[in-house]
């Protein structure tokens, strides 16, 4: 893409914010250009977004009759899903879909709690709590 043909489209899930893209100069250099987004992106962002909030209303309806725990909920609410918490924890997947369960949650050690609320960007009493609590 050319630099005259960078995409400014204001992408509202970029709230102002721009991004460097590549693009070729009239020299045929390639760098990078400040970009506020394009609509596409925009429309796959937003959608993103909206499978992670339908996924974490249902982890937290799920949590609140025990049937997950809070985990489960506050991975979806900082918008990961299992491959990347785990990931972010090095942790094996199946140890993590291990921890969403209630009960063996509940028995997790301190160290291992924060982990998980090290990666969640959040407090290890917010990560035991569900919104509301």
């Amino acid at each position: 893409m050319k630099r005259d043909e960078v995409p400014q489209y204001h992408n509202r899930v970029l709230a102002g914010a721009r991004k460097a893209v590549y693009a070729v100069d009239e020299n045929g250099e390639i760098g990078a250009v400040a970009s506020t987004g394009w609509e596409v992106e925009e429309i796959v962002t937003t959608l993103a977004l909206d499978d992670f909030r339908l996924h974490a209303d249902e982890a937290l309806a799920r949590a609140r009759r025990a049937e997950t725990s809070p985990l489960e909920y506050h991975m979806y609410a900082q918008r990961m899903d299992l491959p990347t918490l785990a990931q972010s924890v090095g942790l094996q997947r199946w140890r993590v879909r291990r921890h969403l369960r209630s009960r063996t949650f509940a028995r997790l050690s301190p160290a291992l709690l924060r982990r998980y609320a090290e990666a969640l960007g959040i407090s290890v009493d917010a990560l035991r709590r569900l919104p509301g609590q």
